[in-house]
């Protein structure tokens, strides 16, 4: 039996998953629930594995785009183009706030979640106690959102 097939192998999957950028809690659930965990434990596991990079993100990201800027042209481009990327997510962000960070992590489509919020708070130097929770209510929202439209109602109470 390998580990993955453990009930703790398919939790630290779950819970990997849910850090990688793109994929987050919106592709990390789904797996955890197909790799036989119940919905509410992959809902967990993936809700605090999505919020594991985020405090990192804010406080270390303008030290490592500047470390990488420095370290060759390419990965400056790439820096930049994060960069440019976040720069479109922050205007509803900077108008409203916390609310708007809560909604650029809670809708979950392609460019948002808690990798593009931590990364928009970064940029505008929200400072963490600020930028936190309002990313950990959108990645519950998330969490809701996703868990409605793959298993309905059922799966947040069962």
């Amino acid at each position: 039996m390998s580990f993955f097939n453990t009930f703790f192998g398919k939790v630290v999957m779950t819970f990997l998953v849910s850090m990688v950028p793109v994929i987050e809690l919106r592709g990390a659930i789904p797996i955890g629930v197909g790799a036989g965990l119940s919905p509410l434990v992959a809902i967990g596991v993936s809700i605090v594995g999505n919020l594991v990079p985020v405090p990192f993100i804010i406080i270390f990201i303008k030290k490592i785009f500047a470390w990488l800027r420095k370290t060759s042209k390419k990965l400056d481009g790439f820096v930049t183009s994060l960069e440019k990327r976040a720069e479109k997510k922050s205007a509803t962000v900077q108008r409203y706030a916390f609310w708007g960070l809560f909604i650029l992590v809670a809708i979950p489509l392609p460019g948002t979640g808690a990798w593009t919020g931590a990364l928009v708070a970064a940029m505008l130097e929200m400072p963490l106690k600020k930028a936190f929770p309002a990313i950990a209510l959108g990645v519950l929202g998330a969490a809701v959102i996703v868990s409605f439209v793959t298993y309905g109602a059922g799966a947040l109470l069962f």
